[in-house]
């Protein structure tokens, strides 16, 4: 049984343009790695053919894995989210209980977070923290260094 990835329609249109990109261009620039290394020569003793057909072996498995989490992407409509309870796609802004330090991030999927981008995946540490919290609770992250608290501030859109 395959997991579900919610994805907003920007992260599920990046995956479609990331797994067409691979299929067309990577393919290609793999079957003419292939193709150079072969017309040198034996192939039993070839190292650049061999390193060529790995390449294709990983662009497989690559184009397998997105095929799979395209298989099975639900695309969320943010303005249909509920903003009582922290779930996929909440924007949340949160008080690190210690410090009284606010950050403001999105739960995402796991392909489409970006720490960067304030976008952190629903699986990590932080992300099961906050899900099912509403306005006004205390999260408990667990962390290498022990547990944070943060309060959740606000829940938007």
């Amino acid at each position: 049984m395959s997991k579900t990835h919610y994805l907003s329609q920007e992260g599920f249109d990046k995956l479609k343009a990331d797994l067409e990109e691979l299929k067309t261009t990577g393919r290609a620039e793999v079957a003419a790695a292939i193709a150079e290394a072969r017309e040198k020569g034996d192939l039993s003793e070839n190292a650049e053919y061999d390193a060529a057909k790995d390449a294709q072996g990983l662009l497989e498995m690559k184009i397998n894995e997105l095929e799979k989490v395209m298989a099975n992407a639900r695309v969320l409509d943010e303005t249909q989210l509920d903003t009582s309870k922290v779930t996929v796609m909440s924007n949340v802004t949160i008080r690190n209980v210690k410090n009284k330090r606010e950050m403001t991030y999105k739960l995402v999927s796991e392909s489409e977070a970006d720490l960067k981008s304030k976008k952190i995946s629903v699986n990590s540490p932080m992300g099961q923290g906050l899900l099912g919290k509403a306005e006004g609770d205390l999260a408990e992250v667990k962390t290498p260094n022990g547990a944070i608290q943060f309060e959740i501030v606000k829940i938007f859109i």
